[in-house]
């Protein structure tokens, strides 16, 4: 029967959040079954996956402040029938409401035996007093075999030892002594991976290239992240005159470092959403999960004067000298981009830095040169044209991308010798036809070899072609 911590509902209902906002008020918090009746008579539920994912997804949605680490949805079975659990805890970020309507009597809710009852505004006003402000070292981490080899490398590079209590230290640990989702981003290995993607044009119908980094620490990520858009995409384009040598880049070096960089701290990782990259011909986009509210909040955001929302990645990346307190990071951006390359909405930050024009000017100008007379060299002979120059330049690169390619395949390979053509794929960002006109190519150079079958064999990296 319903009990003050058990709730039955026959179906799925619009009623589901405040029963779930009631539970997280309440200090035991609660189970909510779907499938069965008031009386406890059991009617199961249609298309289970689709339900929990759809509780899954209201629940983090519609209620605030974030869930997260706060519930679970299992599938339950009795009398042959289909059951959904729903298992809630009380949080400690009360009042929990609906995000509709807000800290109000229609968005609070407590239970009161076995019933559920709108919240007096007086008890709402007294627990939002108390109310901590939710932080990733409030939500438990989802795994708590981590291990942190990598942040540990990152910190000694920086001239600093993690002791045995380093853990305590960082912050990493919530009040009852568990990882918490801060440990579980800067951990070895995470659920988590940000995506860098290439289009042809300026929208999202052709894409060249998708890249993940991530599945690591979150420190990895960032610096990955930075070396492929500033070592790869973010172009120089040089012209040498009589007077001066004259270099410009696709995008405000500094600029783009800082955005990076922003948008990896301050993202809502409660939401289970993490940052993305987008590179257009005339554009590069960047978005970050969370909300600026307009007014005084987004004039402190520009002058950097707003919170950190993440505080133990940000202490973590000032120590390791990639970020400051000071707030800098707004006033370099705005000194090579306006406030409109902001664009806010419910739920995400968007960053957008136009390619600059100027840039794309210098780059046709060197281009259309490729047709020039031959330079005299001081001995008399005929030098290189302009157009050769930029042939050599483009061949070089070429060769220098793949290089990285075949480097790519072979330290994946490396690690993983079992390691799957799609998951190469994934990694290199070529298709699966790539990876295989590659692996052809490696093992013809005697750089690799395959042993066993295609489908039960592995790959042998041929060490002395390593490097």
């Amino acid at each position: 029967m319903e009990s003050n911590r058990i709730e039955y509902k026959r179906e799925l209902t619009d009623a589901l959040e405040k029963e779930a906002v009631a539970f997280l008020n309440y200090h035991d918090g609660g189970v909510i079954y779907l499938g069965i009746d008031k009386d406890g008579s059991v009617y199961g539920v249609s298309n289970g996956d689709a339900v929990q994912l759809a509780v899954k997804d209201r629940l983090k949605n519609n209620i605030q402040p974030s869930v997260m680490g706060l519930f679970d949805v299992i599938h339950e079975e009795r009398d042959g029938k289909d059951v959904i659990r729903i298992t809630l805890a009380g949080g400690s970020e009360k009042p929990y409401h609906l995000k509709k309507f807000g800290m109000t009597e229609k968005g609070c809710y407590i239970r009161v035996g076995s019933a559920t009852e709108p919240m007096p505004s007086r008890m709402i006003e007294e627990l939002f007093s108390k109310r901590t402000r939710n932080s990733l070292g409030r939500i438990r981490s989802p795994r708590q075999d981590l291990s942190f080899e990598q942040l540990r490398i990152y910190y000694e590079e920086s001239g600093f030892e993690l002791g045995e209590k380093f853990a305590d230290n960082l912050e990493l640990l919530t009040e009852e002594g568990l990882y918490n989702y801060a440990a579980y981003l800067l951990a070895d290995q995470n659920g988590n991976s940000v995506q860098v993607a290439k289009y042809a044009g300026i929208d999202r119908v052709n894409l060249l290239q998708s890249k993940d980094y991530g599945f690591c620490c979150l420190i990895k990520t960032c610096k990955l992240v930075l070396d492929h858009l500033e070592g790869v995409e973010n172009r120089v384009i040089n012209k040498i005159t009589s007077r001066e040598r004259i270099n410009l880049s696709l995008w405000n070096k500094v600029a783009l470092r800082e955005a990076v960089i922003n948008a990896i701290i301050h993202n809502d990782y409660s939401t289970e959403l993490v940052p993305k990259f987008e590179i257009f011909d005339d554009r590069l986009e960047i978005t970050a999960a969370g909300y600026i509210h307009p007014g005084e909040e987004r004039d402190d955001f520009f002058a950097g004067y707003s919170i950190p929302r993440n505080k133990i990645l940000m202490r973590v990346f000032k120590d390791l000298g990639m970020v400051e307190y000071l707030g800098s990071g707004m006033p370099r951006i705005l000194k090579a981009y306006p406030r409109e390359s902001y664009i806010f909405s419910s739920h995400f930050i968007r960053t957008v830095f136009n390619v600059s024009e100027e840039a794309l000017a210098l780059e046709q100008e060197v281009m259309a040169q490729t047709d020039s007379l031959p330079a005299k060299q001081n001995d008399g002979t005929v030098g290189e044209t302009v157009g050769e120059t930029v042939v050599k330049t483009v061949v070089k690169t070429v060769v220098k991308t793949v290089g990285k390619t075949e480097r790519e395949i072979l330290g994946a390979i490396r690690g993983t010798p079992e390691i799957t053509r799609q998951a190469l794929s994934e990694i290199t960002g070529l298709s699966v036809r790539g990876v295989e006109w590659n692996l052809s190519k490696l093992k013809s150079e005697g750089k690799l070899r395959r042993k066993g079958s295609d489908k039960f064999g592995y790959w042998e990296v041929v060490e002395e072609s390593y490097e």
